[in-house]
């Protein structure tokens, strides 16, 4: 097909970004584990309970059986079983500061599956399979990353994104409020979603991104938030060996915070509400579902943004 020249514009983009090159690009993260699976069928998977349904939709279509395990109060998990030969073991690197436990999994076992979907910046472990999802970092509707060893016989069509795009042109040009509801829609339909290779806009957008500034930001904005809060924060933190977070984990047992901060505008998401269906109610991963709030660090938001939110926290009263 010979290129088109002239007529109206396209969206422009440059090539700025450092996306993940040497990764295979799919059109979600949910997708590349089913990629991993389709590869190589285990027979049993081991998985947190902590963890989004999404995973378990991945795992269910795949006709692979699993077997849940804990995990302690440092998010590390509770598991002395041996694996068989063709079992694996997930893990997910949460918040995007679990490195120094993905390494030590690494070590151990084998056959691990790293879901750093919540760890866009952390670096695959060679050998390992590990699988991103950049929604989670950045504006884009769609798109997955997949680092494996394995062979991928699935023969992939360019996925066709734009339509997808609309809740988050409309955040643009409105507010997040009024384009929450399509943003629902959307997140639900890509339960559905056939695997696909990344689309043209979705790479485009990606590839565009200051990656560098993005880091920064979310590193200082990070350690802002553990200054001022750090001391009130239930879930303690270690940050010497810090990469780029997702989200700051903050734990308060305050019934109502959570609340009160969606009423003032920073909206708080829950991780996940599955999960109580899932596990007993004193469990760990119960109490992380009810009471931790992953408050925001990414790149669009300054001191002030946060010195709102730690003011807010601090004026809470129960």
């Amino acid at each position: 097909m010979k290129k088109e020249v002239g007529g109206f514009f396209e969206i422009s983009f440059g090539q700025n970004g450092r996306s993940y090159h040497n990764a295979i690009k799919l059109n979600s993260g949910r997708n590349a584990l089913s990629c991993i699976l389709r590869a190589e069928l285990p027979e049993k998977i081991y998985l947190p309970y902590y963890i989004c349904d999404s995973i378990l939709e991945s795992i269910n279509a795949a006709g692979v059986s699993y077997e849940f395990y804990h995990i302690d109060e440092s998010l590390e998990p509770i598991f002395n079983k041996a694996l068989r030969p063709k079992d694996r073991f997930l893990y997910v690197n949460y918040f995007g500061i679990k490195d120094a436990m993905v390494r030590s999994l690494s070590g151990k076992y084998r056959n691990l599956i790293v879901d750093n979907t919540q760890a866009f910046f952390s670096s695959p472990v060679k050998g390992i399979d590990t699988f991103y999802s950049p929604r989670k970092f950045f504006g884009v509707a769609d798109g997955g990353y997949l680092y494996t060893t394995k062979k991928i016989n699935e023969k992939m069509e360019r996925d066709v994104s734009y339509k997808r795009y609309e809740y988050l042109l409309k955040r643009l040009d409105v507010n997040a409020k009024e384009s929450y509801g399509e943003y629902l829609v959307q997140e639900d339909r890509l339960r559905d979603l056939p695997i696909r290779k990344m689309s043209k806009l979705t790479n485009a957008i990606l590839e565009n991104i200051d990656y560098h500034r993005v880091r920064a930001i979310r590193k200082e904005n990070f350690l802002f938030l553990h200054s001022f809060l750090s001391k009130i924060n239930e879930f303690k933190i270690d940050i010497k060996n810090l990469n780029v977070p997702m989200a700051y984990p903050f734990l308060s047992l305050k019934k109502g915070l959570r609340e009160f901060l969606i009423f003032n505008k920073v909206y708080i998401p829950t991780y996940w509400k599955e999960v109580l269906a899932r596990t007993h109610r004193n469990s760990i991963e119960c109490k992380l579902t009810k009471n931790l709030l992953p408050l925001p660090v990414d790149q669009r938001y300054g001191l002030e943004d946060l010195k709102r939110i730690c003011s807010a926290i601090k004026g809470f009263k129960k």
